[in-house]
C-alpha cells in the first residue's frame, strides 16, 4: 500500500472546503470553551489553550488516516476489535476510577478510554462483515446473529464501566449501518418487539441508579431539582434565555455566574446558546448539517461498498453525538454525558473526532482509484 504522499493525484483530491469546515466548527468550539471558563479562575494552562493542543494532535492524526489506504482498517479491522475487547476487559479489572465510573486505562504517560475507541473500530468491523456479505435480499434476522454478537459484547462491557452514552452511541452506529444495507420489514417488526425485553432486562440488570434518575428526571425534572435534574433545569434556562440574538460574548449569567454544570464539556452548547441566541444555535446547527450530508455524500461518491459503509459509519458516529447532545441540553434526551463533537472541551472526543474526519477525508481522496 503506497502512503498518500507518493501520488499526486492523491493531494490533488484533497478536500478543503470540508477541512475548512471541520476547523470552522472546532474554532467556534475553542472561543466558546474560553467564554465558558472564563470564571473558573485556572491557575494553570487554561481550557482553550489545551483546547487548541488537542486540535492540533487531531489533524496530525488526520493527516496519518490520510496516509493509509484506508482498506487496510478492512484487513485489520477484526484484530483492532479483539484488542478493544480485551482492553475493555482490562478497564473493569484494572482501570481508573473517576466519579464513580471506571472507563480510563493508564498507560504510564498518559490514559486512554477505549470505549471512545471502539466507536471508530466498531465501524471497521461493522463495514467490514456487510461489505463481504452476500446476500441477494434485504437483511433477515439470520444475516444479523454475527454483527449483534459484535456489538453485544462491547455494548455490554461498556455499560459495565458504566457508560451508558457511549453504550447507545455505539448501537446506534451499528444499526445506522445495518438500515443503509438495507433490513426486511419483518425483520424491523421482530426486532421492535424484541425490545421491549431487551428494556426491561436493561433497566433492572445494568442500569445504575443514577443512570435510571437521569431518565426520570429527564421525564420530569422538577422531581429533584436541585439533585440530578439541576443539569437539564439550568440548561434549559441558558438556551431559553439567549432569546433571538442573545446576551453577547461573555455575557451569558448562567455561564459565568457558574449555574450550569459541565459547562465547558457536555453543556458547551448551551454556553453559545445564551451568548449567541437562536440566530447562534441555528449557525452552529447548519454547520453540522452541511458536515452530515458531506459525509453522505462522500459515502454516495466512493467507488467500493467497504468505503461506503465506513463512511456511513462515521458520519452516524457525528450524527448521533449532535443529536443527543443538542437533544439533551434542550431538554428532549436524558443527560447521558455525550459531547459535541469537535465543538465540547475533552482530548477524548476531539481524537475520536479528528480521527473519523480523517477516514472521510481518506475516502474522499480515493475515490477514483476504485
Amino acid at each position: 500500500m503506497k502512503l498518500a504522499f507518493i501520488d499526486r493525484r492523491l493531494v490533488a483530491n484533497f478536500d478543503w472546503k470540508l477541512l475548512a469546515l471541520v476547523l470552522t466548527i472546532a474554532a467556534v468550539g475553542v472561543f466558546n470553551i474560553y467564554s465558558a471558563t472564563a470564571s473558573y479562575g485556572i491557575s494553570g494552562t487554561p481550557y482553550h489553550v489545551r483546547q487548541l493542543y488537542w486540535i492540533v494532535l487531531g489533524l496530525s492524526l488526520v493527516v496519518l488516516s490520510c496516509s493509509i489506504d484506508y482498506h487496510l482498517f478492512e484487513d485489520f479491522s477484526y484484530w483492532f476489535y479483539g484488542i478493544l475487547v480485551f482492553l475493555l476487559l482490562v478497564v473493569l479489572v484494572a482501570g481508573r476510577t473517576s466519579m464513580g465510573a471506571t472507563r480510563w486505562l493508564s498507560l504510564g504517560f498518559f490514559n486512554i478510554q477505549p470505549s471512545e475507541i471502539m466507536k471508530i473500530v466498531m465501524i471497521m468491523a461493522t463495514a467490514r462483515y456487510f461489505a463481504n456479505l452476500q446476500v441477494p435480499h434485504s437483511l433477515r434476522l439470520r444475516d444479523l446473529g454475527l454483527p449483534f454478537l459484535l456489538v453485544g459484547g462491547p455494548v455490554l462491557l461498556i455499560m459495565k464501566q458504566p457508560d451508558l452514552g457511549t453504550a447507545i452511541l455505539v448501537a446506534l452506529i451499528v444499526a445506522s449501518i445495518m438500515l443503509y444495507v438495507g433490513i426486511s420489514p419483518a425483520t424491523l417488526a421482530t426486532l421492535a418487539l424484541s425490545a421491549v425485553p431487551a428494556i426491561y432486562m436493561g433497566w433492572h440488570f445494568y442500569l445504575r441508579d443514577y443512570q435510571k434518575n437521569r431518565i426520570l428526571n429527564f421525564l420530569n425534572p422538577e422531581r429533584d431539582p436541585l439533585g440530578s435534574g439541576y443539569h437539564i433545569i439550568q440548561s434549559k434556562i441558558a438556551v431559553g434565555s439567549g432569546g433571538p440574538f442573545g446576551k453577547g460574548f461573555l455575557a451569558g449569567t448562567q455561564s459565568q455566574l457558574r449555574f450550569l454544570p459541565e459547562q465547558h464539556t457536555d453543556f458547551a452548547f448551551s454556553v453559545f446558546a445564551e451568548e449567541w441566541g437562536f440566530a447562534g444555535g441555528m449557525f452552529m446547527l447548519t454547520l453540522y448539517v452541511v458536515l452530515i450530508l458531506w459525509g453522505l455524500d462522500i459515502a454516495r461518491k466512493c467507488n467500493d461498498y467497504f468505503g461506503s459503509l465506513l463512511a456511513v459509519g462515521v458520519t452516524a458516529m457525528l450524527f448521533w453525538h449532535i443529536v443527543i447532545n443538542i437533544g439533551m441540553v434542550i431538554g428532549l434526551f436524558p443527560v447521558v454525558g455525550v459531547p459535541l463533537p469537535l465543538f465540547s472541551y475533552g482530548g477524548t472526543s476531539m481524537i475520536t473526532s479528528m480521527v473519523g474526519m480523517g477516514i472521510l477525508f481518506n475516502i474522499r481522496m480515493r475515490r477514483f482509484m476504485f
